[in-house]
């Protein structure tokens, strides 16, 4: 396998309620529309929204399944003030903060945002790993 990710697909709920989070509350462009999937760029790149029931019956599994999942998506920014930001701005739109930004043992700044439908994404500024 060659190291490389060309599509994070998160299951959802309701369509056009993750749609409008995704759009309207985190200012994601999306890249493509369709009935049943919808498609934002991210670098090289996508993530996917795809209803849950439909992401479970093609991937074989059951639907069914709660709490942590095991996995967070990381966002990085450019300072600690923007992680405050971000996760206000999340929180506000529909999504629930989960933990306030704060000083972490690796020297950095972060916290974490759940979107409407639980899926974690960590805010962090990570001064070892600056943006350009």
């Amino acid at each position: 396998m060659e190291p490389r990710v060309s599509f994070i697909t998160l299951g959802v709920a309701d369509l056009a309620v993750s749609l409008a989070f995704y759009r309207d509350t985190l200012g994601l462009v999306p890249h493509q529309v369709l009935d049943e999937v919808v498609f934002f760029n991210f670098g090289a790149m996508r993530l996917a929204l795809f209803p849950r029931q439909l992401l479970a019956a093609d991937a074989g599994v059951p639907e069914a399944g709660s709490g942590f999942r095991g996995i967070a998506l990381a966002h990085n920014v450019r300072s600690p003030a923007e992680v405050d930001e971000l996760l206000a701005i999340a929180a506000h739109g529909g999504g629930q903060l989960i933990k306030p930004g704060q000083a972490v043992y690796w020297g950095g700044y972060a916290g974490y945002f759940a979107d409407p439908d639980g899926h974690l994404w960590e805010v962090a500024w990570n001064p070892q790993f600056p943006l350009d």
